[in-house]
């Protein structure tokens, strides 16, 4: 999710794997208000199902991505079932965490650069979940964060790896707050890996530069 890059396919090519690059949200709705910010609504679905009017009817993209698409993938390409992982960039970060954390066994592998990794706690969350979601006293928010999934993640056992640019102008605005899922994860003992880049921001040239390691350790678990 959110990765797309010319230097995948390369990699793709050399460990034979598919990569499949599904889109962020629904398009060509025309919902009143889903086209009036970058942040929310059309590119921005956050890959979850919304509860509220007028988006939980199309803004499903947590079910979509977890069931639809696989059974897409599986129907049309050789594809060994059952053998998949997920990464993601950003908002798609977000989004595998999720996908991974509210599906136990589902994916073998998940990774993510520079995820919103507590969107309960940021800007950018708080406006998506309360648009799809709520209010946060209704309690849905925190089935959407990782931070709050790994307190009670019950399942085999899944690695996380978390990948930050530290001249990322998003993680020093706090919107992606890498530190508190970390924690999280410390505190429960749920295995994670954070690499911290010196020197890289938020963009797609980061993600070419490190994507070939992605890859590499998605294939470690595929295979075990």
């Amino acid at each position: 999710m959110s990765c797309i890059n010319a230097s995948n396919f390369r990699y793709a090519a050399e460990h034979g794997v598919i990569i499949v690059n599904p889109d962020t949200s629904p398009r060509g709705l025309n919902i009143p208000g889903d086209s009036e910010s970058w942040d929310f609504g059309v590119g921005a679905g956050f890959y979850i199902n919304a509860t509220q009017s007028p988006w939980k009817d199309n803004y499903r993209m947590f079910s979509y991505i977890t069931k639809e698409l696989i059974e897409i993938v599986n129907s049309n390409f050789p594809v060994a079932e059952g053998k998949q992982s997920i990464m993601g960039h950003s908002m798609g970060g977000h989004g595998a965490l999720v996908c991974a954390l509210k599906n136990p066994g589902l994916y073998k592998s998940v990774s993510a650069f520079a995820p919103i990794s507590n969107p309960m706690e940021c800007p950018w969350g708080i406006k998506a979940f309360t648009g799809y979601l709520g209010p946060k006293e209704t309690g849905a928010w925190s089935e959407w964060d990782a931070t709050e999934l790994v307190k009670k993640y019950s399942g085999p056992a899944l690695e996380l790896l978390i990948d930050q640019g530290l001249e990322d102008n998003f993680l020093k605005q706090n919107q992606l707050l890498p530190e508190n899922l970390m924690e999280a994860c410390k505190n429960v003992s749920f295995p994670a890996i954070l690499k911290k880049r010196e020197g890289y921001n938020h963009s797609y040239f980061y993600i070419a530069s490190f994507i070939g390691e992605h890859i590499e350790y998605h294939m470690k678990n595929l295979t075990k």
